[in-house]
């Protein structure tokens, strides 16, 4: 490791939500026995790459289920491990306390399974929401909270690691 690496300041409110979002996504990815095809945020996870040929898609997806969902949780591993100081609740935090900043670093051998956690999270909610496009839910929908914040931090740590190339 050449020890550079992404510091991303979170709010301990911040790093709580997130780490007990990837708990939950760790949790439906351990959950998927023999692969949930009606789960709409499974099924975003792993998307029909045959839409107009079942038996390929069926092949595909017997090939590759598993294998993908397991390096989904791998990867969620390494994102959850590095939240490991965000495990207390804030709950009985002040409000000073709980959007005070903490420092996560990323090694830069681990950006790319943050990247494809946080994306994986969007993808998610987006299905259990019924999320197609950006537009599907309105400004004012508060559901849209958490799959907003997700793409800041995406976008966010998109852009630092550009910064180490």
């Amino acid at each position: 490791m050449t020890g550079r690496a992404v510091i991303v300041p979170l709010a301990v409110l911040e790093g709580s939500h997130l780490a007990h979002l990837v708990d939950e996504f760790r949790d439906l990815l351990s959950s998927d026995a023999g692969g949930d095809d009606h789960d709409p945020a499974l099924a975003r996870l792993t998307p029909d790459v045959y839409p107009n040929d079942a038996d390929a898609s069926k092949a595909f997806a017997d090939a590759t289920h598993d294998d993908l969902l397991d390096r989904r949780s791998g990867d969620a591993a390494i994102v959850r491990s590095a939240l490991a100081g965000f495990d207390a609740a804030p709950a009985g935090l002040s409000e000073d306390d709980a959007l005070a900043p903490r420092d996560v670093v990323i090694p830069e051998s681990e950006i790319d399974p943050w990247l494809r956690t946080l994306t994986a999270l969007r993808l998610v909610i987006a299905g259990r929401l019924g999320i197609s496009e950006e537009d599907n839910l309105g400004e004012d929908d508060p559901r849209r909270g958490v799959y907003d914040w997700l793409g800041f931090r995406l976008e966010t740590l998109i852009q630092s690691a550009d910064e180490l190339g």
